[in-house]
């Protein structure tokens, strides 16, 4: 897995926080590349103006992109995380629950051949 990181100034506290924090959050499911984008909407008038945008691609799965703003770089990318993790725990629960429910034509053919239905539940 590759991570992108654009935007931000030189901050290597930062950069290896990102690395190490998208590869623990990112371990499991073996992601094609990860790209971590800041941008400065307000630009030097301050306030609460730096965008921070995580995108992960990974197989099979739609793009995973979320986008968070904060203070700081930092603050941005800590909210923007806890965001991703929502929504990477989200799709396994999908997907798991997919795979536990029975289909509907293997259901049936337990029917026709005169066995009990699997328990749903």
């Amino acid at each position: 897995m590759t991570i992108h990181i654009r935007g931000i100034p030189d901050d290597l506290a930062l950069r290896s926080r990102i690395v190490r924090e998208m590869s623990a959050a990112l371990l499991r499911l073996k992601p094609v590349a990860a790209q971590v984008a800041f941008f400065d909407e307000n630009g030097p008038k301050g306030g609460v103006s730096i965008r921070c945008a995580l995108t992960v691609r990974l197989p099979r799965w739609p793009t995973l992109r979320v986008e968070q703003m904060g203070e700081t770089a930092r603050l941005a990318f800590d909210g923007g995380l806890v965001m991703l993790r929502r929504q990477i725990e989200r799709h396994t629960e999908r997907a798991r629950e997919q795979r536990r429910r029975p289909k509907k034509y293997y259901a049936a053919k337990r029917l026709l051949m005169g066995g009990e239905p699997p328990a749903t539940g």
